[in-house]
């Protein structure tokens, strides 16, 4: 079980996920624990059982158990900032920019791994929940210390593919009546 296993549940119809899933796994651009780290951090915010599943098995391959939690707290923490963000940024009412926003964020200063990796696991997430804010913020810091746009584009990629698989698969559970993707033997 793996990518590969995602790649075989993925319909005829969206052979582009599955194409771009593909070249994303080799991808060199990111080293290889910035490679997994958003791999897993992307699956986890996909919320795809299966998904999350395949991806975890082969990230714990490529991962230290450190990066393997610290991705995790990545999806983890931006569930949460992800949201809160993106109504400070959406409301009317810019009071709410100004106001502390009073939520625990300690991972985010001590993530027991590169803090350079956790900010590209949390863009990932970031660009899967949508939060600009939190965009535009991670992106910030990941510029100032020396990554390259390409890395943080892969990231980007890396989430919208994972994404878009986890969307695939739930569509296809969903048309079929099963609550739930069945992992392919």
């Amino acid at each position: 079980m793996s990518i590969d296993t995602i790649k075989s549940a993925i319909p005829d119809y969206a052979k582009d996920i599955k194409l771009n899933i593909s070249s994303l796994a080799n991808d060199e651009t990111l080293n290889e624990q910035q490679l997994w780290g958003t791999m897993l951090a992307s699956a986890l915010a996909g919320r795809n059982d299966f998904v999350i599943a395949q991806v975890t098995e082969e990230a714990a391959q490529h991962l230290s158990p450190e990066a393997l939690q610290a991705a995790k707290a990545a999806a983890a923490i931006m569930a949460m900032n992800n949201v809160y963000y993106r109504f400070v940024h959406l409301a009317s009412n810019k009071d709410y920019q100004t106001m502390q926003a009073k939520l625990r964020m300690n991972i985010i200063g001590n993530p027991g791994i590169d803090k350079v990796d956790f900010e590209l696991w949390s863009l990932a997430v970031s660009v899967v929940n949508a939060c600009g804010m939190c965009i535009d913020a991670h992106e910030a810091q990941l510029a100032q210390h020396g990554v390259s746009k390409e890395q943080i584009q892969t990231a980007a990629r890396i989430a919208a593919v994972i994404h878009a698989a986890s969307a695939v698969l739930d569509g296809e559970a969903a048309m079929s009546g099963q609550e739930k993707t069945p992992i392919a033997a």
